[in-house]
């Protein structure tokens, strides 16, 4: 399983508008700036953070976005399956329905799906508020 730019991305974008909430939207070129980011890449993330009902987009003058919650309501899992779709480390996984013709007689299908319940609960277990603070790393997981 990899993680990918968009996923990446979508997570910076949620934690710089967290951070920088003063109770206004916040233009896209503001956070493309403080990011390092494409204005034209961060457009279409945007759109898919609105869409999933994370985000608030107000247009004109004044326009931009923000966080429709707080940041402690928002889970790592959330933004993630926004841009990345299921943690499906097989494909039988990627639907809530498994339609594998070979399922119950699969001898590594109850490894799979432990293998995603791992990574579902592990994001699941982080908010955005937790990752407001620069050197917060969840869990005791240092690097």
């Amino acid at each position: 399983m990899k993680v990918s730019t968009r996923g990446r991305y979508a997570i910076r974008v949620m934690i710089d508008l967290a951070k920088n909430d003063v109770g206004e939207c916040i233009p896209l070129t503001d956070i493309a700036k403080r990011q390092g980011i494409s204005e034209k890449y961060l457009e279409a993330i945007v759109a898919l953070l609105v869409k999933a009902g994370h985000l608030t987009a107000t247009r004109g003058k004044n326009g931009g976005y923000r966080l429709k919650r707080a940041p402690k309501d928002y889970t790592l899992k959330d933004i993630l399956e926004t841009t990345e779709g299921r943690f499906a480390p097989v494909a039988c996984l990627e639907t809530p329905v498994n339609t594998c013709e070979r399922a119950n007689m699969c001898p590594t299908l109850n490894m799979w799906v432990g293998f995603q319940k791992v990574v579902n609960d592990y994001f699941e277990g982080i908010t955005l508020d937790e990752l407001l603070d620069d050197n917060a790393c969840p869990d005791d997981y240092s690097i």
